[in-house]
């Protein structure tokens, strides 16, 4: 496979690299202080996100991260670990979204991927689709994040069989 950074056509991961029942690590990354006031003041200003006191005596207990900065931590995972180097055309959206625990400052959040189901698209026969399930955990294994939906992805072979081929 070449640089990762400026793959070539070939390289590139395609529906038929998304069977059902595939489970795909999609890495960690470390939540600091700085990042969630920031996303916080810009996009979630509610006091617990912003204010040390506020977050203190609130059900949370202390700073926690927005739902929607957790949200967009994992999509960045998303990205690293599969999506830049695919055939990605987006999503048609979510179908379930629950933030289980709150995301504190230092938490290390691990991203895991398995493929619910695929199905080619009925109306494009060079798209497949993906429907996946996202659960974000942090460093106690506790799952912090859960999202199911689909993705959208170019088939190497449009128009042959119904599902990809296991493995």
């Amino acid at each position: 496979m070449n640089d990762l950074s400026n793959p070539t056509p070939s390289d590139l991961l395609h529906w038929e690299d998304f069977p059902k029942g595939s489970v795909r690590d999609c890495g960690n990354t470390l939540v600091s202080r700085e990042a969630v006031l920031d996303f916080a003041r810009q996009f979630d200003p509610q006091p617990f996100h912003v204010d040390d006191e506020a977050a203190r005596n609130s059900l949370f207990g202390g700073l926690a991260a927005s739902g929607w900065h957790t949200c967009s931590m994992a999509m960045r995972l998303m990205c690293d670990a599969y999506l830049l180097r695919s055939t990605s055309l987006g999503s048609p959206g979510l179908d379930e979204l629950r933030w289980l625990k709150p995301v504190h400052p230092g938490d290390e959040l691990t991203l895991r991927m398995t493929i619910l189901d695929t199905r080619p698209m009925r109306s494009k026969p060079d798209v497949g689709l993906v429907q996946s399930h996202w659960e974000l955990f942090n460093q106690h294994g506790d799952c912090v994040l859960s999202m199911k939906g689909w993705g959208m992805f170019r088939r190497r072979t449009p128009g042959e069989g119904t599902t990809p081929p296991l493995g």
